[in-house]
């Protein structure tokens, strides 16, 4: 039974489960999209998406706070800089996770996680939607001008 289980601790010791969450939110900040196990993902969303929520407020306590989780100063530069003035009006929810099926070597369930504003082929989807559809009627062309003095041909 799980009794007051409230982390997955993914088959790891804390410290290896530390380490390889860490890694794994600086590789999202920076890539914008990682593939990984289903459960390593929804650990992950639990793990980033308060930092990302304190990057809002660019101040040197909070960018101490998540340096303290991050442990690498590129990642924390990009959160900062780049991705909290995208998410600046966002009230939660950064990420997504989507499931592509399963590993073929061990079945795992694997997903993408990604930050929902950088994902290109979703705004692009939006974007065209906003724009304005051709008519699908079919329009007479401009006839041209006939000159009934001109046939040279007789």
């Amino acid at each position: 039974m799980r009794h007051n289980r409230t982390i997955n601790h993914l088959g790891r010791k804390s410290g290896h489960r530390k380490s390889m969450l860490a890694n794994m939110a600086c590789s999202l900040i920076l890539h914008k999209r990682i593939e990984t196990t289903v459960a390593k993902a929804k650990a992950l969303r639990v793990y980033v998406e308060p930092l990302i929520t304190k990057s809002k407020d660019d101040s040197t306590h909070s960018r101490r706070t998540v340096f303290a989780y991050l442990k690498q100063k590129e990642a924390v530069t990009e959160l900062f800089r780049n991705v909290a003035p995208r998410i600046a009006d966002r009230p939660g929810g950064y990420t997504r996770i989507i499931k592509t099926g399963f590993r073929q070597g061990d079945a795992a369930d694997m997903a993408f996680i990604e930050l929902v504003d950088f994902n290109d082929a979703t705004n692009s989807v939006k974007d065209a939607s906003n724009k304005k559809t051709a008519t699908r009627r079919s329009r007479k062309k401009a006839a041209a001008p006939k000159t009934e003095g001109n046939d040279k041909a007789e």
